[in-house]
């Protein structure tokens, strides 16, 4: 395959991303249940079909992170019912990410840039999020941290590389579930729908992207 498949699939992505977040602002919602898997179907594809990625074991370890992503999305339709589920299938695609992050080149002094950079976001947003799952489900909290622990390392991960399309991506992952978890866990806030679904589908373009840079 050539690179030209891979940025058409790309801009395929984009394109079935952008439908999922009018249907999940404006709906119908019901359209919801085929857009978000397809996107991660198609973004799946691309990342297959990427004809010389920087890593072909993150490539694949890529891969297994978007289908566990994908699993996720799924469960989270049914955000209440399957929560837990939910948040175990993403723990498991951000250990495949700092898997296939740890394929690239990587610094010490990157990384820990990266970790004072989520030491200050807990500080500011996990820290609520934390005391507000003590408050409202006390069972779930082992789980969260654990969640926060993963998704974090997983941001150090990316930013260790200074890889700019996954350390873009990884963020907006991060920004994506901490919305999640604010909104769930501490208070409501709006256009919350729109915020986590947008930064949710950039940050794994981004991480895919992150395929392309030579290291």
């Amino acid at each position: 395959m050539t690179n030209q498949v891979f940025y058409a699939l790309i801009g395929l992505t984009l394109i079935v991303a952008a439908a999922d977040w009018w249907v999940t602002i404006i709906g119908p919602a019901k359209a919801e249940f085929v857009l978000k898997p397809l996107t991660m179907l198609v973004l799946i594809a691309a990342t297959v079909a990427l004809p010389d990625p920087s890593s072909n074991l993150a490539r694949w370890a890529i891969v297994v992170a978007l289908v566990f992503s994908m699993l996720g999305d799924v469960f989270l339709l049914s955000e209440n019912r399957f929560f837990l589920q939910g948040l175990l299938a993403f723990f498991v695609a951000h250990l495949a990410y700092i898997y296939a992050l740890a394929q690239l080149d990587a610094t010490l002094q990157l990384a820990l840039v990266g970790l004072v950079l989520v030491l200050i976001a807990n500080a500011i947003v996990g820290r609520r999020i934390i005391a507000g799952v003590r408050a409202k489900d006390s069972a779930m909290v082992v789980p969260v941290i654990a969640y926060l622990g993963v998704v974090s390392a997983m941001v150090v991960a990316a930013v260790a590389t200074g890889n700019p399309w996954a350390i873009g991506g990884a963020l907006l992952f991060f920004g994506s579930d901490a919305g999640i978890g604010w909104h769930r866990f501490v208070a409501p806030f709006k256009h919350r729908d729109a915020f986590v679904i947008v930064t949710y589908h950039l940050g794994q373009v981004g991480l895919v992207l992150s395929l392309t840079i030579p290291f």
